[in-house]
């Protein structure tokens, strides 16, 4: 089928061209020479070329069958991309490991190889089956990158810690790709135009993200090392957990279901950053567990006391959004429920 809509061709060209801009200027005139740009660039090529082989296919009324090849190999290489992107980034890596050049090298050889022995032109129906393999392929290694982002996504999910603009930016770039690839399952079923039409919006969704988020300019440069080398010195750490202890004894700051690590920095006078520190680096901790063990202590208490408030009511006045994430941190923490250990001290 050949589309002349002007207005569909528009939407659907621009998001390729520009699309293809972005991949040069990061594979060759990035000024860092980065390992996650670079792979960044690669994935948009790949993205690119597999997307514009569809405007050409829907809007050529001459089909070249090698252009429709190529696009298809290039969509064997999209997912793999992805993943070591996002593997990349999360894991900061200064190098691209040799085992994952090797592991993209198997399968360009691959989607050549076939290109050579069995070509498009000439075997089409094989291609038609082929495609359900590079599609499935695909599918697997964006199935394995929502795992890489796993620590992220319980970050987002989890209402007490606060994501970096950096980590956002790598769960959007996901989600635009995952967008992606269902559309062109519905397209390959259904409607092979939304494929097209997709990425344009992804790509320009994933440009005011970068254009109107905050500290927007942390994205293509390197996360800075976890703290090991501005570990706190004993005396100003034993100093900030006196000062932290006050705070939430004075300030009940665990009762705030919505209570924000940084609403606590503010309050000791600290920056955010230094806060987190002293939890992981002193305290051992997440911010998520040592607000919620000071919700178990206030609810312990509240058990103790034998009071007339029910168990419920005693989740939430301790500061917790619902009774199954009260009897679930409890007995996480204590080893039994609170009906059990509230009959314990009756």
């Amino acid at each position: 089928m050949t589309f002349d809509n002007p207005i569909i061709f528009f939407l659907s060209s621009l998001g390729v061209f520009n699309g293809f801009l972005v991949s040069m200027y990061f594979l060759f005139f990035e000024k860092r020479k980065r390992t996650q740009n670079r792979l960044f660039g690669f994935l948009v090529l790949m993205l690119t070329i597999r997307i514009g082989k569809s405007v050409y296919s829907l809007f050529s009324e001459t089909k070249d069958l090698l252009i429709m090849q190529i696009g298809l190999s290039a969509c064997f290489l999209i997912g793999v991309s992805l993943f070591y992107y996002l593997k990349s980034s999360v894991d900061n890596r200064k190098k691209i490991p040799i085992t994952w050049k090797l592991h993209v090298l198997i399968l360009l050889l691959i989607v050549l190889i076939v290109g050579i022995i069995k070509p498009y032109r000439t075997n089409i129906d094989f291609w038609r089956s082929f495609v359900i393999f590079i599609y499935a392929v695909w599918g697997v290694y964006i199935f394995i990158s929502a795992f890489v982002l796993k620590n992220i996504f319980q970050k987002i999910f989890y209402k007490n810690v606060e994501c970096t603009t950096s980590e956002l930016w790598l769960v959007a770039v996901f989600i635009g790709n995952l967008l992606i690839y269902l559309a062109y399952l519905i397209g390959y079923f259904w409607l092979y135009l939304i494929g097209t039409l997709t990425f344009s919006f992804v790509f320009y969704g994933l440009f005011f993200f970068f254009m109107f988020k905050k500290n927007r300019e942390t994205i293509f440069k390197d996360i800075p090392k976890k703290y090991e080398s501005k570990k706190i010195e004993n005396d100003e750490a034993e100093k900030l957990i006196a000062e932290l202890n006050k705070a939430m004894e004075q300030k009940q700051f665990h009762r705030n279901t919505n209570i924000k690590l940084n609403d606590i920095a503010l309050c000791l006078n600290v920056s955010s950053h230094k806060l987190s520190q002293l939890l992981n680096d002193n305290l051992g901790k997440s911010f998520a567990l040592f607000i919620n063990e000071c919700r178990i202590d206030e609810a312990k208490k509240m058990l103790k006391e034998n009071n007339s408030f029910t168990l419920e009511a005693i989740g939430f006045e301790a500061g917790f959004s619902s009774k199954s994430t009260f009897y679930a941190t409890f007995k996480k923490i204590v080893g039994q429920t609170p009906s059990e250990y509230k009959k314990h001290y009756s």
